[in-house]
């Protein structure tokens, strides 16, 4: 009968072997790049974030994140009071501040209009 089943075909497959150290090594590999690459900076990024709302103080230059520069008058736990012309004041919420600018920056800038 091997004139229609070549002999290789029917032979048995071999055991399987069982996955060492090496067959881990590539997932795990890939976990710490993206660790590396993705997590760690975001959380960095965060920290940092947390850090510079808590030095937030009145006086404080800053850009919310939807680009207006303002000086801030008056703040509390969730809301940030800028001025951001004279006599002008609005009120955003603590975490939309995205940077704090340099003093000055607000002087000058409002000098200029």
């Amino acid at each position: 009968m091997s004139f229609l089943i070549s002999d290789a075909i029917a032979q048995t497959a071999p055991a399987a072997q069982q996955p060492g150290i090496e067959g881990m090594l590539f997932p795990l590999g890939i976990l710490i790049f993206f660790y590396f690459l993705f997590i760690r900076p975001q959380s960095k990024r965060n920290k940092e974030q947390k850090q510079m709302l808590a030095a937030l103080g009145k006086g404080s230059e800053v850009v919310t994140s939807g680009g207006i520069l303002g000086k801030v008058v008056d703040l509390d736990d969730n809301f940030v009071k800028l001025e951001v012309s004279d006599n002008t004041f609005i009120q955003v919420q603590r975490h939309a501040v995205a940077t704090m600018m340099p003093k000055g920056t607000y002087k000058t800038l409002n000098k200029k209009a």
